[in-house]
């Protein structure tokens, strides 16, 4: 007979209590194997892929794309012996009974423990009896306004390269997903922009404007920006150097055997830099535990870098990267970025940083002033490189000039610390020999 099971929605990283659902990747009738990809979820920290714990069949999916849905509610329901091998189950079950143990073993890196269709009870309330066979019951979880075009990141991107709004299409692939050939029609004005249902609707034409719900990654940026705005008392301090020096030493190692294939980028430089700095002024890599009123001093560089997606920004760390050479350094920060520019940064990947880089050159900005990340005390920002007049011995001369801005929690780095360090990273970057002397 047939045995039903609902997959809850887990915690995929500490302290989550609720996910977006983008896209589902089954539909009730599919059969599914063990650890299969089965829903696309947007947590408050990225985008993550759900595998099922459980080989079987899909009956009802218990969510709708777009919906907002809290950890531990059902999101589908999946009939796990559909061919009836199963003895059939007692007609009344201890109401203690667990899932086996092996049951919420099999997913990988993913901590969803097995979840039968009877739900426990609220404190108070008189439990009710578990249905006979999947029903299409209220989830816990609440629609949040606006509409979630259905398309995957690959065409999101597209889209948002050729300047395609996907609030304006309507997919042509199964459940409406949107895909490359949707967008590049609508791109080709070969096919007219449907109108949106006025439920979800997030475009107003009578006052053009359009208005998009706050969740997901943008809303916990929000929160952690702001928490860290009021809570630590912000410095920023600034310095203008010469990088030509090591501007040329990057098209020497260009040139070499050993770093053939490696990309090479101002920000590796200011990796290793950040790394060698943080050494001698350890109070930049340090953090404030108010709850405990210490500061911990860490011994360790789990390096932040600030990273802008489809879907806002995320700042995944590169573990220990003050053991890294320069090499392995520029291929974790390769591979850092391109996952992240692709919306595939995992939450665990966020986690833990202990000092921050962001690069607003990249976009031509000369400099900013920074918010620190919640849980570090510093985060540097390094501005565009320009060629700009500037005095050597005694001539001017046009030189690669870069700025350099740190802001600092000065509840942990006095001026001093933050002036020594900051001023660190600019010899450093100003002159890779100087890094022989460390």
């Amino acid at each position: 007979m047939p045995e039903y099971k609902q997959f809850p929605l887990a915690d995929t990283a500490e302290g989550l209590t609720e996910a977006d659902i983008i896209a589902w990747q089954v539909k009730p009738g599919d059969t599914v194997t063990v650890n299969q990809i089965v829903v696309e979820v947007e947590t408050a920290k990225a985008a993550v892929e759900l595998p099922i714990p459980w080989a079987g069949v899909i009956t009802e999916l218990l969510v709708e794309p777009g919906q907002t849905v809290e950890v531990g509610a059902p999101i589908l329901t999946i009939d796990v012996d559909p061919g009836g091998k199963a003895a059939p189950a007692p007609t009344a079950a201890p109401a203690a009974e667990e899932p086996a143990e092996e049951e919420m073993k099999p997913l990988v890196g993913y901590g969803s423990k097995a979840v039968v269709t009877q739900r426990r009870a609220r404190k108070g309330a008189t439990p009710a009896p578990a249905p006979a066979a999947p029903a299409a019951a209220a989830v816990s979880s609440k629609p949040k306004g606006g509409y979630v075009p259905l398309a995957k990141p690959p065409v999101r991107k597209l889209a948002k390269d050729l300047g395609v709004d996907l609030h304006a299409l309507t997919g042509t692939a199964d459940g409406g997903v949107i895909t490359r050939d949707d967008v590049q029609a609508a791109a080709n004005g070969s096919a007219a922009p449907t109108a949106v249902s006025t439920v979800d609707s997030c475009y107003d034409p009578a006052t053009r404007e359009r208005r998009v719900p706050i969740k997901g990654v943008r809303k916990a940026t929000a929160a952690a920006m702001v928490q860290s705005a009021y809570t630590a008392p912000h410095v920023t301090e600034f310095l203008t150097i010469d990088v030509t020096p090591i501007m040329e030493f990057r098209e020497k190692l260009k040139k070499s055997r050993e770093f053939a294939g490696v990309k090479v980028t101002p920000l590796t430089f200011a990796a290793k830099a950040v790394c060698l700095a943080a050494k001698r002024t350890p109070d930049v890599n340090a953090v404030w535990d108010e709850a405990a009123q210490e500061i911990v001093y860490k011994d360790y560089v789990h390096l932040g870098i600030a990273a802008a997606t489809p879907r806002g920004l995320v700042v995944p760390k590169v573990r220990d990267a003050d053991s890294m050479s320069l090499k392995e350094l520029a291929i974790a920060l390769t591979e850092l970025t391109d996952v992240a520019r692709e919306g595939k940064t995992t939450p665990a990947a966020m986690l833990g940083g202990t000092i921050t880089i962001t690069n607003v050159g990249v976009f031509g900005v000369d400099t900013g002033t920074p918010i620190i990340n919640p849980g570090e005390s510093a985060i540097l920002c390094l501005g565009a490189i320009k060629d700009t007049p500037w005095v050597v011995d005694g001539e001017i001369k046009v030189r690669k000039v870069l700025q350099l801005s740190l802001s600092f929690d000065h509840r942990v780095v006095d001026g001093q610390q933050g002036s020594e360090f900051l001023a660190d990273v600019g010899a450093l970057l100003a002159d890779p020999a100087v890094a022989i002397t460390y």
